[in-house]
């Protein structure tokens, strides 16, 4: 590419904004119209000509001519030719700086509602494996090391309270975008009697920008949905190291669909996760996007500075990616199998059962920090023997402490589940309660099933 272009030309990626250009434009034209500004014939002309652009756009007929840069010139090129002069009256009273404003907030908008929209089929899918799930029992892990039998439905809400904070972040994002910029100009406003309020209600927004020079050179909405989707795929990157490890043949927690797994180029026998694996690296895109705007912005004097060009290929890029990998997890959620005996054989090995043993001999009256020794000293003892601790028996219990008496048999993994009974905790009745709940949060946000 020629280098003076590689800097001025931006069609080839900001022609993906012309259903917003040609709605803005049509919003306007009735605008001007209504005011005086122009004919009413002429916007007439106007919108029917920017109809006819649309369908050439959306059937593929449409000349896209890089000499002509962007979006907006190349519509109003072509604008000319289908109408003549009175195409030129459609910039009155408007500057490419509001114009692309205007053009941004509102693909911010479609896009955050595709992005909820993808969050909250993952969360249907979460909560669908947690009620399927609601007894199925595996160990908890802290350091990637065994620490306590927890329910599988427990863990995976853990997910489904991640992806709702995403989802008001997403909406956040969604509400700052929702500020209706043109009418601001290039950036001191406009010498003609405008109905800002107008066009604010024909396009859909809840409000208008309060000052110009904001206006034109805001991108804070763009840093809002960048952050909200960064930690959004960081999320989904955190599950989809789970679910590389799960479906590992040392674990075997969790077999994913074949659709989502590929096979080795010379190894028949493997299934690899690279779904799981791709969005774990597409997640460092989605976070560089966001740094490299935020290097954008943070030297730039008001108002509008050809440096905002730069605002659009790593938003669109970060979207891609977004939208992609939520849908990618939604179906990779929805057609995994688990495999529950598995889990609660690994729930049973090992000394998962350690803390429980410690509790016990803190309700027999024992201070919790000689109770996390003694127990200490019985777990070495088991491990020594290539036991677990509840395999132990009533006699090897009370070599370390008096206080052990029969009942110290009664914890089992069920158990151990079962009392922690604490809102929050990860017993039957409480995870039970907590997918009720989910239920309720997921209807009271509009979605069904």
């Amino acid at each position: 590419m020629d280098p003076l272009s590689f800097y001025t030309v931006s069609i080839d990626y900001d022609r993906r904004l012309y259903r917003q250009d040609i709605a803005g434009s049509v919003a306007h034209a009735r605008m001007l119209s209504a005011q005086g500004i122009i004919e009413p014939d002429e916007a007439a002309g106007i919108i029917e000509g920017l109809r006819q652009i649309q369908g050439e756009i959306e059937g593929g007929t449409f000349l896209w001519r890089p000499e002509l840069e962007d979006i907006h010139m190349n519509i109003e090129h072509r604008l000319h030719e289908i109408i003549g002069d009175t195409a030129g009256k459609l910039h009155t009273a408007r500057s490419r700086n509001d114009q692309i404003a205007l053009d941004v907030r509102m693909y911010a908008k479609e896009v955050a509602d595709q992005a909820i929209e993808g969050v909250d089929d993952i969360r249907s899918a979460l909560l669908s494996l947690a009620e399927a799930h609601s007894s199925t029992v595996m160990p908890g892990y802290t350091h990637l090391q065994r620490a306590q039998p927890v329910l599988f439905a427990h863990h995976v809400l853990a997910y489904f309270e991640m992806l709702t904070r995403d989802r008001h972040r997403l909406r956040e994002a969604w509400r700052e975008a929702d500020v209706m910029p043109l009418g601001s100009g290039a950036l001191a406003g406009l010498p003609y009697p405008l109905d800002r309020e107008a066009v604010r209600m024909d396009l859909g927004f809840s409000r208008v920008t309060p000052n110009s020079m904001d206006a034109v050179s805001d991108r804070d909405f763009l840093v809002t949905f960048h952050s909200a989707a960064m930690l959004c795929m960081i999320h989904l990157s955190r599950l989809a190291e789970e679910l590389v490890i799960w479906s590992s043949e040392e674990f075997g927690f969790v077999r994913l669909a074949d659709e989502f797994t590929t096979g080795s180029s010379i190894m028949p026998q493997k299934r690899n996760p690279d779904f799981a694996e791709i969005a774990r690296g597409k997640t460092g895109r989605a976070l560089g996007n966001l740094v490299g705007l935020l290097t954008t912005l943070k030297g730039l004097p008001l108002t509008y500075n050809r440096d905002l060009q730069e605002d659009k290929e790593g938003f669109f890029d970060t979207v891609d990616t977004l939208l992609a990998t939520l849908a990618v997890f939604a179906g990779m959620l929805s057609t995994m199998q688990v495999d529950a005996d598995r889990m609660r054989d690994a729930a049973q090995g090992g000394n998962m059962l350690a803390t429980d043993v410690a509790d016990y001999l803190v309700a027999k009256g024992v201070p919790f920090r000689r109770a996390h020794g003694i127990v200490a000293e019985l777990t070495t003892y088991a491990s020594e023997r290539s036991r677990a601790i509840h395999e132990l028996s009533l006699d090897e219990y009370r070599r370390f402490s008096d206080h052990f008496e029969e009942d110290v048999l009664l914890i089992t993994v069920e158990a151990s589940i079962a009392a922690r009974d604490v809102l929050g905790g990860t017993s039957y009745e409480q995870v039970r309660g907590a997918i009720e709940k989910a239920k309720s949060r997921m209807r009271s946000d509009g979605v069904s099933g």
